[in-house]
């Protein structure tokens, strides 16, 4: 058979239109799509069991502070405590011509969750948005140092101070930023309803 400038020579094995070879496989393919499923299934297990569980990525080790203050003032407005015999919910009615019930006075918070470090001073680990230490620039990441004229030492010295603030009043923060900068911000501490 001639061959011409237009018809190429056939290669070995393929006269006249046989059948073409199968291309060769790649070694290790499907192992590594099973390592693949398996990591992207195991970390839909292990995050399916925290949600459930309820722990939340941030809030481990970290307290909010004004939060647990809601609670105290919950239990200060029930007759004997919550767990107390004939506790009702319902509110407590004023005997008639007699004064209102009292209330419990308000308590001032910040919307901030801190935490204690080696360090002295509060390390701020999330701000709750819209809230009044949001409002006031404060970002996660930095370490509150002093709240108003009382030295910050711990996550506890912050919850006393902002529990001793009187609420709408402007209280000076001094804050040193993760990036190293002082700086003085002005908070309004706000009221939880």
């Amino acid at each position: 058979m001639e061959q011409s400038v237009l018809r190429p020579k056939p290669m070995p094995g393929r006269e006249h239109g046989g059948p073409a070879p199968e291309p060769a496989r790649r070694p290790g393919r499907g192992r590594r799509r099973r390592r693949r499923l398996t990591t992207v299934l195991t970390g839909l297990f292990a995050g399916t069991l925290l949600v459930l569980a309820g722990v939340g990525a941030g809030t481990v080790g970290a307290g909010v502070i004004g939060m647990s203050k809601l609670a105290e003032l919950r239990q200060q407005g029930e007759p004997g405590g919550p767990g107390a015999p004939g506790a009702s919910r319902a509110p407590a009615a004023a005997p008639a011509g007699g004064p209102p019930p009292s209330r419990a006075p308000a308590r001032a918070t910040l919307g901030v969750e801190v935490v204690d470090t080696a360090r002295p001073g509060a390390l701020v680990t999330g701000v709750h948005v819209p809230g009044p230490g949001h409002s006031a620039g404060l970002v996660r990441g930095d370490l509150l140092l002093a709240f108003g004229r009382t030295r910050i030492d711990s996550a506890a010295d912050l919850a006393d101070a902002v529990a001793r603030a009187r609420p709408g009043a402007e209280v000076r923060l001094t804050v040193r930023h993760a990036g190293g900068g002082y700086q003085q911000l002005t908070v309004v501490p706000g009221v939880v309803t």
